[in-house]
């Protein structure tokens, strides 16, 4: 082989090994990071000064602030997106299907059950259940909860139902709106809370016939009359719920409207889940009450409006009570001396014409 010969030969073979290695070079300089990060956690690591930096700061462990207040050296809440994710997947879709499962068996119910009627039908002659002022406390304390339900409804549920009736910005102004009475009168609902539990309190504590009520489900199951006495074991299991939810919707919302008593934003957060869970479970309960007080039991609704029922449906319902009324109504005809005509001297008014 001639000396030209050779020196191509070499060439050639020099120009094929450079192409593969460039070719190995251009497959493996990618997978080198990988290898890196492979190899760093075994070997102690390879410190990232940003990294470590920001890890830090999320922690709350570096990073100042010249702003000064409440939670100004956190640069970076990070339970804030634990916040949105719970609300967002957990209470908006959770506190729907509560909701709409308890109205559908309400309105099933009503269906198949129909309203239940005064025991062999009124008697015309009427006995007083609530005065004018229990019936104020609760009507006052009635329009303040559904005025913050449904605006705060609105602002937990708009979005969904509201935009496409709406559009964003009609549904952006009637979410403003909504926000701003629902901040103006929060603080009000605190005093009805107060009112209603310093109003009905004295007959919303166990008595006797309690426990037998709520295991016929008050006359539901298994038939035959239930004693009670002013409130039956329901009312008074409702009285509790509105009034213990009440106060957490009250102090949570206390906490969220007025921002500046050093509260910092994980304390807010807590309470906005509170607020809403709370408001989720009144809400939701308050639709049996409704109920019952309205088409569910046949002779209720007067009780709130003129403050007076049918003396048949008193025996029927609350027989403790009915007794309790007319044993004092009759003690305070005995021991008056003249009798001025009074229509409800002794807590009764016939109402047959």
């Amino acid at each position: 082989m001639s000396h030209r010969a050779q020196s191509g030969a070499a060439h050639r073979r020099i120009i094929v090994w450079s192409l593969l290695s460039l070719l190995a070079l251009t497959l493996l300089l990618p997978l080198i990071p990988y290898a890196v990060a492979y190899v760093a956690p075994v070997a102690g690591g390879v410190p990232n000064p940003g990294s470590d930096l920001w890890r830090a700061v999320r922690e709350g462990e570096a990073g100042t602030t010249q702003v000064q207040g409440v939670d100004s050296g956190i640069l970076i809440n990070a339970s804030g997106e634990t916040w949105r994710h719970f609300r967002m997947q957990q209470l908006i879709p959770l506190g729907a299907l509560f909701m709409g499962s308890v109205l559908a068996l309400i309105v099933l119910f009503f269906l198949v059950r129909g309203p239940l009627r005064i025991q062999g039908g009124p008697t015309g002659k009427k006995i007083q259940r609530f005065n004018v002022f229990e019936r104020t406390t609760h009507w006052f304390t009635v329009s303040i909860f559904w005025l913050l339900a449904l605006t705060g409804l609105i602002l937990l549920y708009g979005r969904f139902v509201l935009i496409p009736v709406l559009g964003p910005a009609g549904f952006g102004l009637t979410a403003s709106a909504c926000k701003e009475a629902h901040n103006l009168f929060g603080p009000m609902f605190l005093v009805a809370i107060l009112m209603l539990f310093v109003t009905f309190v004295k007959d919303n504590f166990y008595a006797r016939g309690d426990m037998m009520w709520l295991l016929k489900g008050g006359g539901m199951i298994g038939g035959g009359h239930v004693s009670a006495g002013r409130f039956n074991a329901g009312e008074k299991i409702w009285f509790w719920i509105a009034v213990l939810g009440g106060l957490v919707l009250s102090v949570s919302g206390l906490i969220l409207d007025f921002a500046v008593f050093g509260q910092g934003r994980e304390v807010m957060a807590i309470s906005h889940v509170l607020h809403g869970i709370a408001a989720l479970i009144v809400i939701t309960v308050s639709f049996g009450h409704i109920y019952l007080g309205t088409a569910g039991v046949e002779g209720t609704l007067g009780s709130m409006t003129n403050g007076y029922v049918d003396e048949a449906w008193a025996k029927s319902h609350h027989d403790r009570w009915y007794a309790e009324v007319k044993a004092a109504g009759s003690a305070e005809h005995e021991t008056a001396p003249v009798d001025d005509g009074s229509p409800a001297r002794d807590g009764v008014m016939d109402t047959r014409g």
